[in-house]
Order: C-alpha cells, then structure tokens, then sequence
C-alpha cells in the first residue's frame, strides 16, 4: 500500500500495438510506485480507421500480471457486449488468479463513438435501454459465477451454470466498477457494482455524481467507491504546458482534455477530486516522453500524506 489518500494509476499504451512497450509501461509504473495500470478496450483506437493498431485488453493484461508483482491491473472499461458473460468471467477471473488478487473489472455500456468498431467487427449494437439492462444483467452474471453460484436465464443472459473453476483469488471475485455518466447508470452502479468511475469530471461535477452513487448506495445497504479518469497534459511549469495546448490545437486534436498545465497544479486538482470523493485517478498522459516521470516525481510525493494502515 501507498501512503497517499487517493490512489493514483495510468493508461497503459495499447495503442501503440507494441506489446514489449506495454509491458515495460507496466513495470516502470509499479517501480515509480503507482497504485494501479489500466487497459483501454478497443479493437482500434476510438475516432480512428480500423487500420490502426490496438492490442486486446484482456491477453495484454494477462502479459502485464505476469510480468509485475505488487500493482492492481484493470480495463477501463470493457464495453460487457463484446464477450458472453461466461467468457468475460471466465477471463477476469483467471488474470485475478495470475495477479495473486489484483484485477480490476471496469465494465460499461459503450458510447456512440464505438459503433464503427461494432459495424467491423460484427458486435450487436443495442438501444440504450437495451444497453443498460444488459450491463445489469451481466454485472449479476459475473456476481454470481465470481462468487460460484450459478446466474438463471434473464431477458438478455442465458443461464450461467458454471461453476468458475480456478475460483478468483477474492471470495467474491474481482471487484466490479462501473463507467457512467448518466445519472441513471450511476445509481445502477450504487445497486450492484463495487465502483464506479467518471471519465472526465471537473470536481464540482465529479463531486455530484459521487453523491448521486452515495446516496444511491446507502440507500441499497452498501458502499460503492467512486474513481475518476481523464486525459492529463502536464508540463514542467505553465509556460510548457501551454506550448504542449497550442502544439494539440496546431495538429487539430480535440480529445477532450480533462487538465492541462503544470505538474505542481496537478496535485492540487488531485487533491480536489480526493474531496470530492474520489478515491483513484486514473491518468491518461497525452504530451511528449517523460510525463510519466514527471509524474511520479512532482504529484505523488504531493499527494502523500500518513498511511491510514
């Protein structure tokens, strides 16, 4: 465990195709000591052309717990209609037990920037009701098979007898986050999920929908986390971080940046989020080499406070 009151984790680079690259990604995060490293599930990169490179999340993964020791690995997040939900449990469960009880299952409904991957690579694409209702549904289905128990036919599942033989190294399995914005998903989350995560929030906005999933969750029995995620510029003082902004706008890249400025900044916008209940932020670095160091060097040791263990 790290001394610090949020934990901190990064976007491994699945789009660069190269799994050598990921996997050394991976090792340098946990030697700088970061608390987690996270895969993108995609077949292609969003908003790109089906001829750019991307590696499946689930194998890399499985190359990433073999290769570290002590640091949480994850999607973020999967979209649940690209596998059947035995394959999807019988996946994560087996990198938990690679990992020594270290994944992190992020799972989503997928947003209208993914219908190009559905249309090449034959995936349903559903209505957002339908999508919703099948994340329900699936987040029981991998509960149950997690836990061992068998799941019963639903509307959208078939039934899932199992059971999920090598159990997860977890009694209940590897916990279950869920990426939403709407307000609607987000109580789902509070209901049935262990997370929930808010790709790009500012804090105020972060901050209500972490009260939305409180009360949500309090009103079910139960805690739910709340993790944020987001594209992160960093520069060595503002005057970098504003050349990296005005190199982005030269190139025409609007990917919707979540912060952009100097790394000390960056620690106090951390620090905002941790208040306003979050308890990860998960860190896409966009910019040039050495952000990752820059990183580790000028944030985490700002983050760091007595160890609650």
């Amino acid at each position: 465990m790290t001394d610090r009151a949020i934990k901190i984790g990064l976007i491994l680079p699945l789009f660069s195709g190269d799994a050598g690259k990921v996997v050394a990604a991976a090792r340098a995060a946990e030697d700088l000591r970061f608390d987690g490293v996270f895969a993108f599930d995609h077949f292609f990169p969003p908003g790109a052309t089906p001829d750019r490179p991307a590696l499946e999340a689930f194998t890399t993964l499985a190359a990433v717990a073999a290769s570290t020791e002590h640091i949480r690995l994850g999607t973020l997040v999967t979209r649940v209609i690209l596998r059947p939900p035995g394959m999807l449990a019988k996946m994560a469960s087996t990198i938990d037990v690679i990992s020594g009880g270290r994944m992190i299952l992020a799972v989503g409904t997928g947003d209208p920037i993914d219908r190009p991957e559905h249309d090449t690579f034959g995936f349903a694409n559903l209505s957002v009701k339908e999508r919703r209702a099948h994340l329900a549904e699936t987040i029981a289905g991998l509960k149950a098979l997690f836990r061992g128990a068998p799941y019963p036919w639903s509307e959208h599942l078939p039934a899932l007898k199992g059971p999920l033989l090598p159990r997860p190294v977890r009694s209940e399995g590897p916990p279950i986050w869920v990426g939403a914005q709407s307000d609607e998903v987000v109580r789902m989350a509070a209901r049935t999920a262990d997370g929930w995560n808010g790709w790009g929030l500012a804090p105020p906005k972060f901050r209500e929908k972490a009260q939305v999933l409180a009360e949500a969750a309090s009103g079910a029995g139960r805690e739910v986390e709340a993790t944020w995620a987001g594209i992160v510029l960093l520069g060595e003082d503002e005057a970098e971080a504003e050349r990296l902004v005005e190199d982005r706008r030269k190139r025409g890249m609007d990917d919707g940046v979540a912060f952009a400025g100097a790394a000390d900044r960056f620690a106090e916008y951390v620090r905002e989020l941790a208040k306003a209940g979050a308890t990860w932020a998960i860190v896409v670095l966009a910019g040039p080499p050495g952000r990752r160091q820059l990183l580790a060097d000028r944030v985490l040791p700002a983050l760091a406070s007595p160890s609650a263990d």
